[in-house]
């Protein structure tokens, strides 16, 4: 393990330089136009192979329907070009919400989402003709132990963590979600995925990753006496379920899973973690979970890592923390090798399921590069950027028409906008996006210039 770094790399010579020097596998292609093809995923032709991935704006009207600002984002990503379009975070209750301004699909925002929906493609077919048609995915969410629908904390846990109970201060008394609680939750999942059928959208995704409540299903292997804690099969039938009973009842829906292939958690706390080596990432779990959804008829699955509120740099590798945050143990090249690795592994276990990459913000310009490497040796079939999107939303048009990205636009993985939802303020770019350069001053109050 090397000493965390900032980015200083030059060229793709030097990349390659510094993985070796490293000893990691980092693929590279210099001709990225693979990404720029049209492609068949789950089942529908997408303009090309790159992916927005959700971020939470914490920007959504009083009543949990996109505001203005949040329809903003989502027709600036449109116009980008991305070819799949991952809407953020939409909890499917009010006490599941992560803050007070996050997404809630009911019955009265379902207008509103259908708004977004239309806006957002026809900002698509504005700029790019009618041809060109982005899949638009909605994530649903129960933010569970992790979640403040009033900006407080209301954990609602699944099991007792010792790596994540501190965090909100839980007691060791603190009580569990019971199962028949988990049952109606699952029944919401369900209501949430007709009522996005009902705006328009092409997909749902039954959030899996990054701590929150269906993640931490995954990774109950502690909980006693239920349905969905201990043995695999218990643990995998929340998921598994509310895939399948979605698939069911809205069949027009693609259904697929934000999942946290590993949480880096150590075993027994984390899902896709090593009993014999705790601390080690252990694939056999996630590979049978992805063949069981697979078998569910699910065709896509955008995979991530890690707990953000643990230890963020494991799912995003970046150069500075949040202010005040500790700085890694590790290179953030390892970090996106990482991700890379466990990508490949999912993505040759199960070539039913494209696979959506991510970890290649850090990369800046040349994420394209090292994509279509991915994509070009069946390791991957879509990449994918979150942070990468918000800080420069026309990240695909550029690589469509001119071959690249500018340098000049891409994120610069300071974590200011996860400071921002941190905050519980609305999420953009501070350093690209004059919208939301004001938030700057605030940031450096907190000890860290972008």
């Amino acid at each position: 393990m090397a000493a965390h770094a900032r980015f200083r790399l030059r060229s793709a010579g030097s990349l390659l330089a510094e993985a070796g020097r490293l000893g990691l596998d980092i693929p590279y292609e210099d001709d990225p136009s693979i990404l720029a093809e049209r492609a068949v995923v789950a089942g529908r032709t997408v303009p090309n192979r790159l992916a927005v991935l959700p971020m939470e704006g914490a920007d959504a009207d009083a009543s949990g329907g996109p505001s203005e600002r949040t329809r903003r984002r989502y027709r600036r990503y449109a116009a980008g070009g991305a070819g799949l379009i991952w809407i953020e975070a939409a909890a499917v209750r009010p006490d599941g919400r992560s803050n007070p301004r996050q997404l809630r699909l009911t019955g009265s925002t379902v207008g509103a989402f259908a708004r977004l929906a239309e806006e957002t493609r026809a900002a698509a077919a504005a700029e790019w003709g009618p041809g060109h048609r982005p899949l638009l995915v909605l994530q649903l969410t129960d933010s569970g132990r992790f979640a403040k629908p009033e900006g407080t904390p209301r954990p609602r846990i699944v099991q007792h963590n010792p790596h994540l109970d501190p965090l909100l201060g839980l007691p060791a008394d603190y009580p569990l979600v019971p199962d028949d609680e988990l049952d109606a939750i699952r029944d919401d999942f369900v209501e949430a995925a007709d009522l996005a059928a009902a705006a328009g959208f092409d997909g749902v995704d039954i959030k899996a990753c990054h701590g929150y409540l269906v993640s931490e299903i995954l990774a109950a292997h502690g909980r006693e006496d239920s349905r969905y804690g201990g043995p695999f099969a218990n643990r995998a039938r929340f998921l598994l379920e509310t895939v399948g009973r979605v698939r069911g009842e809205t069949p027009s829906l693609i259904v697929t899973s934000r999942l946290s292939a590993a949480d880096l958690v150590p075993f027994p706390f984390g899902f896709g973690m090593d009993p014999d080596a705790p601390g080690n990432v252990d694939l056999d779990e996630p590979k049978a979970l992805v063949a069981g959804l697979a078998e569910a008829g699910v065709r896509v699955l955008a995979l991530s890592l890690g707990v953000p509120a643990w230890k963020p740099h494991f799912g995003r590798p970046f150069d500075r923390p949040v202010p005040g945050g500790p700085v890694p143990d590790e290179h953030p090249l390892e970090g996106v090798a990482r991700h890379l690795r466990i990508a490949s592994e999912i993505q040759l276990a199960s070539p039913r399921i494209a696979v959506v990459g991510a970890g290649y913000s850090w990369l800046r310009a040349f994420a394209p590069g090292v994509g279509a490497a991915m994509v070009a040796a069946g390791r991957t079939a879509v990449i994918g950027f979150g942070r990468g999107a918000l800080a420069y939303p026309d990240f695909a048009a550029d690589l469509v028409r001119e071959g690249r990205f500018d340098p000049g636009k891409v994120c610069t993985t300071c974590s200011l906008c996860s400071d921002l939802l941190r905050r519980q303020e609305p999420v953009g770019c501070v350093v690209r996006d004059p919208l939301y350069k004001s938030a700057a001053a605030s940031a450096r109050k907190g000890g860290q210039a972008p």
